[in-house]
């Protein structure tokens, strides 16, 4: 299991730095198109669509519209909105419960978490225009923040976050994964070659004061995203949201934390 998957990660973050890198906005938003489709078609699942394929299709449709067809200021409303519903629907459920898998309360989360997911890859796309590198700070602070939640977790949780949710997750390991957070993103703010890059730009247009703020609510974004599909998980009696990465479950699993942390940084970086 482990062997498998080591082999995937190495085989994604291949694809990942290929593409990136290749020059290719085509390429890039052909990839971010198909990653977009599988997550759809994996969110509907959770949801109990009866024709997940079929929705998924209709929203990577949209998704390819605004991509290759949409402007900038739509998408910016994009990503208020999606801030927006993870304040408001998608944040507060994991206080609430969710609504019964049957019924018109299931059907409208369904799409709005769609949204949600919509949102994500218009940010990344966004992300990407800006630079690879950029894309790749914004990428790693999640990345860091669930490293960091893991071993601290590991080493010192005794109080459970939300053990109806996620019952290994711990407000010790949350709490080290936002020390990490802070400690390597603030570094990276000493680095000439990273200066045109999320953390260090934040620093500079806010100070430390409003780094701080920006690096606390990205954390806590990461982790709101990671445990509303570990809900969703939960209420469908699924482990992964899917097979199609090898020891890795779906793409929705690989991706969760990211789900409401891209728009947030996209809307932070419009500002700066």
């Amino acid at each position: 299991m482990l062997k498998t998957r080591v082999i995937t990660a190495l085989v994604l973050l291949a694809i990942l730095l290929f593409v990136l890198y290749s020059n290719s906005f085509v390429l890039f938003a052909l990839v971010a198109g198909a990653f977009f489709a599988a997550a759809a078609w994996e969110g509907f699942r959770l949801f109990g669509n009866r024709q997940p394929l079929l929705a998924a299709a209709v929203w990577t449709v949209a998704f390819a519209f605004m991509v290759f067809q949409g402007d900038a200021s739509n998408a910016t409303l994009l990503f208020g909105l999606c801030i927006a519903i993870w304040s408001i629907r998608l944040a507060p459920s994991l206080a609430f419960g969710l609504p019964s898998p049957e019924g018109i309360g299931n059907r409208l989360l369904n799409g709005i978490y769609g949204i949600a997911i919509l949102g994500c890859f218009i940010a990344i796309v966004a992300l990407f225009r800006q630079s690879p590198l950029y894309l790749l700070s914004v990428m790693a602070i999640v990345w860091i923040a669930d490293i960091g939640a893991y071993f601290a977790g590991k080493a010192f949780g005794k109080r459970k976050l939300a053990p109806s949710i996620s019952p290994g997750k711990s407000w010790e390991g949350a709490i080290g994964g936002w020390i990490a957070v802070l400690f390597l993103a603030g570094a990276s703010t000493i680095l000439p070659a990273l200066a045109d890059t999320f953390a260090p730009r934040v620093l500079a247009h806010w100070g430390f004061s409003g780094f701080i703020i920006v690096m606390t609510l990205m954390v806590a974004a990461s982790v709101i995203g990671d445990l509303f599909e570990s809900q969703l998980k939960r209420r469908a009696g699924m482990k992964d949201s899917s097979n199609l990465l090898p020891g890795h479950g779906g793409v929705l699993d690989r991706i969760d934390a990211l789900i409401p942390t891209l728009p947030l940084a996209v809307f932070v970086g419009s500002w700066l």
